[in-house]
Parts: structure tokens; sequence; C-alpha cells
């Protein structure tokens, strides 16, 4: 299990008030291990531009 990144009570808050729908505890560690992916692949395109900051350019939109 990888470390969690989101914050669980505002995931399931963001939910609650979208939709009135209440969240499985599996949905902050899925999202986590998702945004891990995006984070390593705009860590690999700030290098690849040379930067050692990671910018918003970086992130990729397409999943």
């Amino acid at each position: 299990m990888s470390e969690v990144l989101v914050v669980a009570s505002k995931v399931k808050s963001f939910i609650k008030d979208k939709s009135g729908m209440n969240t499985s505890g599996a949905v902050p560690e899925e999202l986590s291990k998702r945004l891990e992916v995006l984070l390593e692949k705009a860590i690999e395109n700030a290098k690849a531009d040379g930067r050692k900051t990671v910018m918003d350019r970086d992130v990729p939109t397409q999943f």
C-alpha cells in the first residue's frame, strides 16, 4: 500500500456536497495511486525540460 496523498475528509466532503452520496474508504487510496502516476509523469516532464521545479504545465492533462 502506498502513502495516501489526498485528504480523505476533503474527498468525502466534496462527494457528499456534490451528490449527497457516501464515499467508500478505498476511494482516497485509489485516488492517491492515480495521483502518484500523474506526479511521476510531471517529474519526468520537468526533468526533460532541464528544470528542478515541477510546474503546472508538467502535469499531464490526459489520464
